[in-house]
């Protein structure tokens, strides 16, 4: 309730003082205050308009895209708030003036109709501004009813104070005024700054930096006026993420320092243009460090699988990645001594998911025939070699015996790769005599008991960290991508506006000039601001 009861107090007192010195000037120039009205009612009408097709809107889409909506609107808000916390520090000790020079060229234009347009785009910029800000504040706040009255209480504040400016009767030093609010502003943009990310990563935009840095669940109660203060008001969660930390800390400091920071301590024009370069050289020393520390940190990386028995999980020989580039393969050593060996050519590979990681998947199967196999069989010995059974499609009084015998051992072998190397591999082979001669009329294939099988897997705790390595490098990706290149390429971007600032501000410089070795004498205090005494040609 609190953050937006100031905000309706701080945007509502900006709209109305603009429209207070709007009809103070008009009555001092005998025009009628109607077109004006007419102007501002509008604007109001059309700023609910936005308001309430921004929040039908946000209800009607999916839980998701409801995410990522909040994140766009929370995202314009903090841009609108900052650049309203700029221009009213720069232009509140000579809005009245500027307002009053405005109108008496509209005036000269088109009459009170320019004028009621002026109101009408004041008073637009003003309610748009409320209404994302407000949409934004409601969406981070514990109640959306508490929120409500709050921006309503703020509102009627605001033109109450509009309404005794105008009057007369109520003085306001407009430059402490908008100093105080705006450093809650501030706090409160930086709550949403952490609440967009917040958002973001609900609507699955943001993956990345989403380690948690401190518990304050002991602090942050729910119902307590610190969960009220630190959550509702102020936007900070019971469990703040690292990116959200990171974020808040960039967008606060900078803001309270450009509100603090000391008039005779401000740099001359020389000594700010030093200022502009050594902070651009500075993002850009940070970027590259980020870059490097992102990029150049190794991932965990598996090369070598142990393989155990599937059915006694006894130990049944390894797999190791061997060689490189075209020529790397996947090494199967069993504990008989036996080998295979598995190409991992690219173009083999297919995509595949696989115990919930994304994979590369290869698959080899080889068919041989098992030295010293007897060439012919007799039913028992078949029998035997079936598990203690005639096997299916074979008659021991028609197809008595013996018969011809072929033997083949297939085998198929698997390799899962990730971008942490090995991620799961299988042998498993199976022995099948065909079968001609003794009474058969057609060849029979069955399937036999081999005493040489594979039945390998990969071992439980082998395939844990092989998974937790593959789960690392997977989200060390999108720690890469946000620390390696997004962050550094902001900071970039950051160092490139103080460049081009300084490379301005020298063009601007007369040649020859010197720039004075003292810093400026301190302005003096802004006056308290009474708008009807401007009808009585007096300066307030």
């Amino acid at each position: 309730m609190l953050a937006t009861l100031v905000i309706g107090l701080r945007e509502g007192l900006e709209a109305a003082l603009i429209v207070g010195i709007i009809a103070a000037f008009l009555r001092r120039n005998g025009r009628s205050l109607v077109p004006m009205w007419l102007g501002v009612g509008a604007a109001v009408m059309l700023s609910l308009i936005i308001g309430v097709t921004l929040s039908l809107i946000e209800v009607a889409l999916p839980q998701a895209a409801q995410e990522g909506l909040e994140t766009i609107i929370g995202a314009v808000a903090v841009v609108f708030v900052t650049l309203m916390i700029v221009w009213m520090n720069t232009h509140a000790r000579g809005m009245r003036a500027e307002l009053e020079s405005e109108a008496q060229h509209a005036l000269g234009r088109g009459g009170a109709t320019a004028l009621a347009v002026m109101a009408f785009l004041a008073v637009l910029k003003e309610g748009f501004e409320t209404s994302v800000f407000l949409l934004a504040t409601f969406s981070a706040a514990q109640s959306a009813g508490l929120a409500a009255l709050g921006a309503v209480v703020g509102i009627a504040l605001a033109a109450l104070l509009g309404w005794g400016i105008f009057a007369g009767g109520v003085r306001i030093d407009l430059g402490r005024f908008f100093r105080l609010t705006s450093v809650f502003l501030v706090l409160v943009a930086a709550g949403l700054v952490v609440t967009c990310l917040r958002t973001a990563h609900e609507a699955g935009w943001l993956n990345a930096g989403q380690q948690r840095t401190i518990d304050l669940s002991a602090i942050v109660q729910p119902g307590s006026i610190q969960a009220a203060l630190l959550t509702g008001v102020l936007g900070i969660p019971a469990d703040p993420r690292l990116i959200e930390v990171v974020a808040w800390v960039a967008y606060l400091v900078p803001a309270l320092c450009y509100l603090f920071w000391p008039r005779r301590a401000r740099p001359s024009a020389a000594g700010a243009q030093r200022l502009r370069w050594v902070l651009a050289t500075g993002c850009l020393v940070l970027a590259a460090a980020l870059a490097l520390t992102a990029w150049l940190i190794p991932s965990p990386q598996v090369s070598s699988l142990t393989l155990v028995d599937q059915a006694s999980q006894a130990p049944a020989g390894s797999v190791v990645i061997a060689g490189s580039g075209a020529a790397r393969s996947a090494a199967f050593t069993y504990a008989s001594g036996a080998t295979a060996d598995l190409p991992l050519d690219a173009s083999t590979a297919a995509s595949d998911t696989h115990l919930g990681v994304t994979t590369q998947h290869w698959q080899q199967t080889a068919t041989t025939s098992p030295d010293g196999a007897p060439s012919t069989i007799t039913l028992d010995a078949l029998i035997t070699l079936a598990g203690g059974r005639v096997p299916v499609g074979i008659s021991a009084v028609q197809n008595p015996g013996p018969f011809t015998a072929q033997w083949n051992r297939t085998e198929v072998d698997e390799v899962w790769l990730t971008g942490a190397g090995l991620l799961d591999a299988s042998a498993h082979s199976t022995l099948t005599v065909t079968l001609t001669g003794g009474g058969l009329q057609n060849a029979r294939t069955v399937s036999v008991t081999d005493t040489a099988a594979i039945d390998a897997v990969t071992a439980p705790d082998a395939q844990s960290v092989a998974s937790a390595a593959a789960t690392a490098v997977e989200q060390g990706e999108g720690e890469r991508v946000l620390w390696g290149a997004e962050v550094p390429g902001a900071l970039v971007i950051a160092a490139a506006v103080l460049v081009i600032s300084a490379l301005r501000h020298r063009a601007r410089a007369p040649r020859g000039s010197h720039p004075a070795p003292s810093s400026p004498p301190p302005e003096p205090p802004t006056p308290a601001i009474s708008i009807a005494a401007a009808d009585h040609g007096r300066t307030s």
